[in-house]
């Protein structure tokens, strides 16, 4: 008991050197406005923005997925979930780009990708590797030092946690890429294929800070597998 008690010390303390967090995932085993990783991302200043992730939660309230604060925006790339069946609010640098009708049920693993395309300034969301369609977002970078965390939602750089959205379940998988990957690239995460890591977050090399009741532990995703 006391060797576990000083694990999670270690974890709740960690982590200045990168983590190959393969085969683990992150538990938010309660509703708080404390629960949360934050990830230390290798750069800043964006152009482009691709973010995926695997999640399961039985939670039909809203909820934040990923929530990057800097500066500029509380919300300079947010996936959140609203309490509407199936929609999935992504913000650009506060600008909100609601999609509808995506695959929602509770207790089931998902795959989902968030793309921002700065160029035409497009927004899109991925379950599963099946597109979603392209939504106006914002054109021009996400620059500044970034705030980049799990579990809350920011209404301000690092805080302003609100309870009601956080979120209670398992994260896996966490990936993060300051381009928009093509269809191809997005369909191999979502198949755990060999693709290439997140040259901005790489869950393979996760450089990460614990904060509240937050467990790492091994996945669950694949259960069994000979």
């Amino acid at each position: 008991m006391q060797m576990l008690f000083i694990i999670s010390i270690l974890f709740t303390a960690c982590c200045a050197v990168p983590q190959d967090l393969s085969g683990k995932m992150f538990t938010f085993p309660v509703e708080s406005n404390t629960a949360r990783v934050t990830l230390l991302p290798s750069r800043v200043n964006f152009k482009s923005v691709t973010v995926c992730l695997r999640y399961l939660t039985e939670l039909r309230r809203t909820y934040a997925l990923f929530s990057m604060a800097s500066s500029g925006s509380d919300n300079d790339f947010l996936i959140f979930k609203t309490a509407t069946k199936g929609r999935f609010d992504v913000y650009t640098r506060g600008k909100v780009s609601p999609f509808q009708s995506l695959p929602d049920e509770p207790n089931t693993w998902y795959s989902i990708c968030s793309t921002l395309d700065s160029n035409p300034g497009l927004a899109q969301v991925w379950i599963n590797g099946n597109p979603s369609t392209r939504k106006a977002g914002f054109k021009g970078n996400l620059d500044g030092a970034h705030s980049i965390i799990l579990g809350q939602e920011q209404d301000s750089v690092g805080g302003g946690f609100d309870a009601g959205q956080s979120f209670v379940g398992m994260i896996t998988d966490v990936h993060m890429w300051d381009y928009a990957l093509s269809a191809c690239e997005i369909q191999q995460f979502a198949s755990d294929l060999n693709f290439t890591p997140g040259n901005v977050i790489n869950w393979r090399a996760l450089e990460f800070t614990i904060r509240g009741n937050v467990v790492v532990e091994d996945n669950q995703m694949y259960g069994c597998l000979g």
